[in-house]
């Protein structure tokens, strides 16, 4: 693996995060080489103005936390944020669209959002402490057919985050066709290097600068 650093999305989507806290974030992503910062649509712009000749990414988030929004929606939103400079987008999987097996439509949404990319990066939230396990698989194989870069566990504001058995099972179905990102609840380093022994390849945390430490 290269460095730990480079595993790392130094997140903070609190909706009480000041321009302050990204201004930080983001010179702490710089410092420690993270490979981007995971903030709140609002301050994307903002972000840019920081990072845009810098080696982190800006990583935003569409249909965050619960992933109800409408297809269109999520696509407007996608779309707008690649213009004010994201380079990635986590969006969140509609989950009650998967329970009821509307596959056609699930696949539907995601593939618009990679539409609105436009080429860069998307990493589908599928909230795994909702799903059992074969909605797990399921959802799993939905992100692979349609386009996205990454599946991620977890939005971090579930009752649980990632696990390494979720983990685990990912990359089982995934293998190497696509991403993992294990979000939610990494707090320390032997934690981190366990995720990605367990086969992730982003870690989605808020302690970034304390697990490298």
């Amino acid at each position: 693996m290269g460095s730990l650093s480079s595993y790392i999305d130094h997140t903070n989507l609190s909706p009480l995060v000041l321009s302050s806290d990204v201004k930080i974030l983001c010179e702490e992503a710089i410092e420690h080489n993270f490979a981007s910062v995971c903030i709140n649509p609002f301050y994307v712009s903002y972000a840019n103005s920081i990072l845009k000749d810098e080696k982190p990414k800006i990583c935003s988030v569409v249909g965050f936390p619960f992933g109800a929004d409408t297809e269109e929606m999520k696509y407007a939103e996608a779309r707008f944020l690649i213009f004010q400079g994201a380079d990635e987008i986590d969006m969140v999987m509609n989950i009650a669209l998967l329970k009821e097996r509307k596959i056609d439509l699930v696949k539907k949404e995601i593939k618009k959002v990679v539409e609105a990319a436009d080429g860069n990066c998307v990493k589908v939230i599928i909230e795994t402490s909702s799903l059992d396990q074969d909605e797990k698989i399921l959802a799993c194989d939905i992100v692979m057919r349609s386009g996205a870069a990454f599946v991620k566990t977890s939005t971090g504001f579930s009752s649980s985050g990632a696990t390494l058995e979720d983990v685990k099972l990912i990359k089982k179905i995934v293998g190497d066709r696509i991403g993992i990102k294990a979000s939610g609840g990494v707090k320390t380093k032997n934690e981190a290097l366990e995720f990605i022994k367990a086969g992730a390849s982003r870690i989605g945390t808020s302690k970034g600068v304390e697990i490298l430490s």
